[in-house]
């Protein structure tokens, strides 16, 4: 390409970016997806406070070519302007050195409110300003590239009518919430639970994924702790949830989060099934000497053993599970992908993304 035809294509890519920027087409997080910095990479991670948060952040580091996006799920709001932070965070060696390797930091806020209680301040737009100044002056107090809003209490309490005004009142406050984020150049992402057989009937998929730059769901916890034994994901559920998500959110900003973790049930007991990341829960497998079951239907690893005279069954994923779910993915046209967490999954994780 000569110097002319150069100039004449930079010109015109820019007076295209000005109209996207104009009619609101053109985000941060599509931005991103054209920033040289980004390297085309698909991934995002959440880092947790607890445990060891630098064992987190040096797995951070180890894949950051894989990683545009790490959350530190550090915040914690319970009022219309309070914001806890939990332990470590804000820490600036850990945001200054993820973006010294490429990273976005995007820390994560979740809420304690629950239904009724966020219904009421989301409805009310005196309090709902109030709320996202608090979530603003939170984003400007370091180096972050945007806010990651994970409100799950409120979608998983109240009634009916609760879960009505939760996802009315939701839809005000982020569509309010990321124009004032994109006004500073800043990311706006939600992480919500999969919409299917039921559940997530508190999210606006439509509305949210309009509003927001990534829309992460949670591949993950299809049974869970507090209910009976079985896979935390599985294909069928994947399948039915992405179907919903691409029909109504534009393939480009889903991410799906793979979870590196399980839970270990005692048969029998519903409601106490005690959390293990993957390595623990292959640690917990060799020292039980359990044998480890692929179950080929779900996509998900397993196994049994007995303790106090009691049996366990324990269901968690691995990398050989996240290949066998990964196509789910490819079916529907989303590349975006994410792990809770970092510093739970195991080290193949990152290999069959790669080779996904």
């Amino acid at each position: 390409m000569d110097q002319a035809s150069g100039t004449r294509s930079r010109t015109g890519l820019a007076l295209l970016l000005t109209a996207a920027l104009l009619t609101g087409l053109w985000t941060p997080a599509a931005a991103a997806a054209h920033d040289p910095r980004s390297g085309g990479r698909t991934g995002s991670a959440w880092l947790p406070y607890w445990g060891d948060i630098d064992a987190a952040y040096r797995d951070a580091l180890r894949h950051a070519a894989q990683l545009h996006t790490v959350s530190p799920f550090w915040y914690e709001t319970s009022s219309d302007t309070a914001v806890k932070g939990h332990t470590g965070a804000g820490r600036r060696d850990i945001i200054d050195g993820l973006h010294d390797a490429g990273i976005d930091v995007v820390p994560t806020v979740t809420e304690t409110l629950g239904a009724a209680k966020m219904a009421a301040l989301m409805h009310d737009p005196e309090r709902r300003r109030d709320h996202i100044d608090t979530l603003l002056d939170l984003v400007e107090s370091r180096s972050y590239d945007g806010l990651d809003l994970d409100y799950e209490a409120m979608a998983l309490s109240g009634d009916r009518e609760d879960r009505d005004r939760v996802r009315t009142g939701y839809n005000a406050l982020v569509k309010e919430l990321c124009a004032r984020l994109h006004e500073r150049d800043k990311q706006c992402v939600v992480t919500v639970l999969a919409r299917v057989r039921g559940s997530g009937q508190a999210f606006d998929y439509e509305r949210l994924g309009r509003y927001a730059d990534r829309f992460r769901i949670m591949g993950y916890d299809l049974h869970w702790s507090g209910g009976d034994a079985g896979p935390l994901s599985a294909r069928d559920w994947y399948d039915e949830f992405l179907r919903y998500a691409t029909d109504t959110v534009p393939r480009h900003k889903i991410e799906v989060a793979f979870p590196g973790y399980g839970w270990d049930w005692i048969r029998g007991v519903t409601g106490h099934a005690a959390h293990v990341t993957w390595k623990e829960a292959e640690a917990l497998r060799e020292r039980e000497d359990a044998d480890y079951h692929f179950d080929e239907v779900s996509g998900t690893p397993h196994f049994t053993y007995r303790k106090d005279g009691a049996e366990h069954e324990v269901w968690y994923q691995d990398g050989r599970g996240v290949r066998a779910q990964l196509p789910l993915l490819r079916k529907y046209g989303v590349r975006g992908t994410g792990l809770w967490a970092l510093g739970f999954e195991d080290p193949d994780f990152w290999s069959a993304l790669r080779d996904g």
